[in-house]
């Protein structure tokens, strides 16, 4: 899928991950072409099944992270990585060698492979993780994948147990931990309980969750999935958030105000690749 080199739709600084993620300066984010899922909902379509992007080297890529770190950003934001992760972990090492002292964030679908993510236990110090779905039936429709399930869950359990219980700097920045994104999707609140329900269960304080309301339903989306064609009601979401709260979830964060934006989505330019 990947094919000759690595390819790069955009690496800047990025403001609209979680506060300890983007702190003050932004977080550097490096877009990659190319995704394991193909999510019908996808707000990144643009680069996630598309030949876009440029290819770069190996050596490249190292380069790229040195110039995010001189720019100020809190860490390199590794944006749906999977396919690439062998050039990642030479282009990692080969910034450390040149002075790279950021924390390396791999930020990605949860449809990860354990043999995978082994191979980055010296490399990430953030796992920065989706979790869709805990309905076979969903993930299925919406992503061809019935078993997103059973392989999110053998993938976050890696994931902590390599990463292990959070830890911040002194100015609130995450340096190691794992964070569990989970965006809600209209009309499907009882999935959404059900995955914070088990993930908190399962891992308790050792993750933070991220409770998401930012869905944008793009027009293919209205199209072809009616149930899919509107934003989160502001209750659907205030009853997730109160689910999570009876639960006893105190390590989360969560949206305010209106997020569900199309400007939320970055320009796929190749700025800065």
């Amino acid at each position: 899928m990947s094919g000759e080199g690595i390819l790069v739709a955009r690496a800047a600084l990025h403001l609209w991950e979680e506060p300890c993620i983007s702190g003050e300066h932004g977080s550097g984010a490096v877009f990659f072409c190319g995704c394991p899922l193909r999510c019908v909902y996808c707000q990144n379509s643009q680069i996630s099944g598309a030949e876009r992007g440029k290819r770069i080297s190996k050596e490249r890529l190292a380069e790229i992270f040195l110039e995010l770190a001189k720019k100020g950003a809190a860490n390199v934001n590794l944006v749906t990585p999977t396919h690439y992760t062998p050039e990642i972990i030479w282009a990692v090492e080969r910034a450390r060698q040149c002075g790279l002292k950021i924390p390396i964030v791999y930020n990605c679908s949860g449809y990860e492979k354990v043999e995978t993510l082994e191979t980055l236990k010296d490399t990430v110090d953030i796992y920065l993780t989706d979790f869709k779905y805990m309905e076979e039936e969903m993930a299925s429709r919406y992503s061809s994948a019935p078993d997103y399930p059973q392989v999110a869950k053998k993938a976050l359990a890696e994931m902590v147990c390599q990463a292990g219980p959070p830890v911040f700097d002194s100015d609130g920045m995450m340096t190691r931990g794992v964070i569990v994104r989970h965006l809600l999707l209209p009309g499907h609140r009882k999935n959404a309980e059900a995955v914070v329900k088990y993930v908190h269960e399962k891992f308790k304080n050792q993750v933070y969750l991220s409770l998401m309301n930012q869905y944008t339903p793009l027009p293919q989306v209205k199209r072809l999935y009616p149930e899919l064609g509107r934003k989160v009601g502001k209750r659907e979401y205030e009853c997730l958030v109160d689910y999570a709260i009876s639960l006893g979830v105190e390590c989360a964060y969560i949206q305010e105000g209106k997020t569900a934006k199309e400007s939320f989505i970055p320009d796929f330019d190749c700025e800065g690749v």
